[in-house]
């Protein structure tokens, strides 16, 4: 037992410092490349004015004490501490503020949301605490949910933008060196050079994070090693005296001989912070132990050595001032102006941070229950020095601060109308979707003709029946056999357990055959699976363990207010989950396919063959996939009726499965304000055209496709 617990924690302690090394090729390139355009940028306004040794001091105290109070008291030591399961930023904090502070604009919360093992957390659970009337006020006033999701939609439109800004500040100061060592080099060549660097890299991101952390992570240690090494050349040889800037008494003295002009340097001074919002946005691709680590104990000491280093040299050569980084590399000169971007990325970086840190506040209240004195500290704490730093950066709107404000407003833009016009139309559905006694006066056969086979019908819909139902009935009265709601939901968590992520439950009485499930996604989740097979037999199987759970009465249900006497199961919860099937792969045409068409039966060869040829001509892909094929191997159920309606199911299951879903055109009313008609007919058409289709985002195969079109008036 002691051998094993040793050679456990030995695989721990390397996975650990697997972690550590990554980071530094994923979450610090921006704060290590920073010190090539901090002091220039500084400097670039009227403060190139004040050329004198205290000057000089005073700067390099505010980014010590910037870089310190942001990066290392803020960030490593406290953000890093805050988490939605693991994952941080601004979706994260936004996700915790929905589910513990009701502050979501989308209807769709479910009672079974709230027993998903990542929905609560120890100190999270809102259930005990009093709700006094500020912490009611999202469920009352719409506006509050408004202006947080503004707000949330800004810090997202700021992030976009720095990943805009990013690549363009870092690779343009790093290519700036070529000028040391030749002046005559021509400007486009420069930028044309970093246009390639800038491919390059992009093209490399492909290769996904883990490649990219290990080309990139012995890239930055090298870096910081060498820029860490060079601030203590410069530090000795230049003047040691700088230490004493280290104390916070210099910041005094610095706006006492700058004045006005010592403030507007700000916006330069917090380009030292560039890219410290990706601590927190990683820790979920890492851990937030790993991120403290490699920060406070390398990448903090190795910065705060160069600034003191360049902070030397310039106090004794106030000349080279404009020269920055390079100029303090030993017999080498080089010149070169990124102050313009310099002045753009510190807009949207200290905007993003001032937004996070009105997030932190309000979880420390609606989120943690803390009291509202604890949360009004922390926002006084850190957002009244930010805000001091935002308002320098703004007054350098006219010098390139426009274009982050330019970019993130056509982001802001287009993500809220998306928002907007989304939330319209699930209302819209919401609204007109059917009633449950319509459904019970049709009868078992749903006065239609059933087909044999199985049609899924994708909703947003959590209850009820839709309209494209109804819809579909009207123009072709005939459907398949076995009927199932499909709703995909994405949950406010960043993922869902495999075995939590499927609700089944029934619609309407036995002899219906309608069901519905419901699939949920956090909003981490991507879809993992090959095929749409591996989709299908998993909803079989899903079905099929509801019918049995059903029947024995066990299950960990939630109510559903679609259902006659019926409870969504957590099916996967079930121990006997999947036991009674077996699974077979096929390549190529072999086995069951699945289509729109249904027509895999038996008693035609001739039209199997058609269908292979359509499938074949259609989608030559089909070819070569590995099909799944799903057969019930455990027939010995204790109630003969359980057994016949996992029969039929499984019966149905042979002839296909066809994927119904509803193609959407949406119009304002005639009669809306201008706004309206400008955002939903305009607008929104305009991104429903352009974006990816339903049936894409939710891996639907296009030949089992079926598409209702659908009139939405909002």
């Amino acid at each position: 037992f002691l051998l094993f617990k040793q050679d456990e924690n030995k695989t721990r302690s390397k996975h650990f410092l697997l972690l550590v090394y990554q980071s530094f090729g994923i979450v610090f390139g921006d704060l290590a490349t920073s010190p090539l355009y901090v002091y220039r940028s500084a400097f670039a306004g009227r403060l190139r004015h004040y050329q004198s040794e205290e000057a000089v001091f005073g700067a390099f105290s505010v980014i010590f004490w910037t870089l310190s109070f942001f990066s290392l008291f803020k960030y490593a030591v406290f953000m890093l501490s805050v988490n939605d399961n693991g994952e941080g930023g601004i979706f994260a904090l936004y996700s915790l503020l929905c589910r513990h502070g009701k502050f979501s604009l989308l209807p769709n919360q479910q009672a079974s949301d709230e027993e998903l093992s990542t929905y609560q957390h120890a100190g999270y659970s809102n259930r005990s605490v009093p709700a006094s009337s500020f912490r009611r006020l999202p469920d009352r006033d719409k506006k509050s949910k408004l202006a947080l999701l503004i707000l949330v939609l800004m810090a997202a439109s700021m992030a976009m933008t720095l990943g805009v800004l990013t690549p363009a500040i870092s690779v343009v100061s790093s290519i700036e060196g070529l000028k040391v060592q030749s002046n005559d080099l021509n400007h486009r060549i420069m930028v044309a050079l970093a246009g390639v660097l800038l491919l390059s890299l992009f093209v490399l991101q492909y290769q996904g994070t883990h490649k990219v952390a290990f080309i990139f992570s012995p890239v930055v240690l090298l870096w910081l090693l060498s820029i860490a090494a060079l601030g203590v050349y410069n530090i000795m040889h230049w003047n040691p005296r700088i230490y004493e800037a280290l104390s916070p008494i210099y910041i005094y003295r610095f706006f006492r001989l700058t004045g006005i002009d010592g403030w507007i340097s700000l916006g330069g001074a917090l380009l030292c912070i560039t890219g410290i919002d990706i601590l927190f946005t990683e820790v979920g691709q890492f851990s937030a132990s790993s991120i403290r680590v490699a920060f406070c104990f390398f990448v903090y000491p190795c910065l705060v050595l160069q600034y003191m280093g360049q902070a030397a040299f310039l106090s004794k050569n106030f000349s080279a001032i404009s020269l920055s980084f390079y100029a303090s590399v030993p017999v080498t000169l080089g010149s070169q102006d990124t102050t313009r971007i310099g002045n753009a990325y510190g807009i949207a970086s200290m905007t993003l941070i001032f937004i996070t840190t009105s997030l932190i506040s309000l979880s420390i209240y609606f989120v943690w229950h803390k009291g509202l004195a604890l949360a009004l500290s922390f926002f006084i704490l850190f957002g009244t020095i930010e805000l001091t730093f935002l308002f320098s950066s703004y007054i350098r709107i006219l010098q390139g601060g426009w274009v982050p404000l330019l970019l993130s407003s056509i982001f802001l833009f287009t993500m809220f109308v998306w928002h907007y016009g989304s939330r319209k139309k699930y209302l819209y559905d919401q609204n007109h979707k059917l009633p449950m006694k319509w459904i019970l006066t049709l009868g078992s056969d749903l006065g239609i003709v059933r087909v044999p086979g199985i049609g899924l019908i994708y909703t947003h819909l959590a209850n009820g029946v839709p309209a494209t139902f109804s819809h579909f009935l009207t123009n072709l009265p005939a459907f398949y056999q076995i009927i199932v709601f499909v709703c995909d939901k994405t949950v406010p968590v960043p993922f869902v357990p495999q075995k939590e992520r499927y609700l089944v439950g029934r619609i309407g009485p036995k002899s219906y055959r309608m069901y519905r499930c419901i699939v949920q996604n956090g909003y981490k989740d991507v879809n993992e699976n090959e095929n749409e097979y591996d989709f299908e037999n998993a909803l079989i199987m899903s079905i099929a363990e509801f019918i049995q759970l059903e029947a024995e009465g066990g299950g960990s249900g939630t109510p559903d207010g679609g259902s006659i006497g019926g409870r969504l199961a957590v099916v996967k919860s079930s121990e006997n989950f999947g036991k009674r099937f077996g699974i077979s792969k096929s390549n190529g045409f072999e086995g069951t396919s699945s289509s729109s068409l249904n027509i895999t039966s038996s008693k035609s060869a001739t039209l199997v063959k058609l269908k292979m040829m359509y499938d074949e001509q259609e989608s030559p892909e089909v070819k070569f996939k590995t099909r799944v094929q799903l057969t019930l191997v455990d027939t010995r159920y204790k109630d003969s009726f359980v057994k016949e309606e996992v029969m039929r199911l499984m019966e149905a299951k042979k002839f296909g499965v066809a994927y119904v879903i509803g193609h959407s055109n949406s119009k304002a009313k005639w009669n809306s304000p201008f706004l309206k008609r400008f955002l939903i007919n305009i607008v929104y058409s305009f991104l429903r055209k352009n974006c990816r289709a339903p049936s894409i985002a939710l891996s639907i195969p296009q030949t089992s496709l079926i598409e209702v079109g659908m009139n939405y008036t909002l």
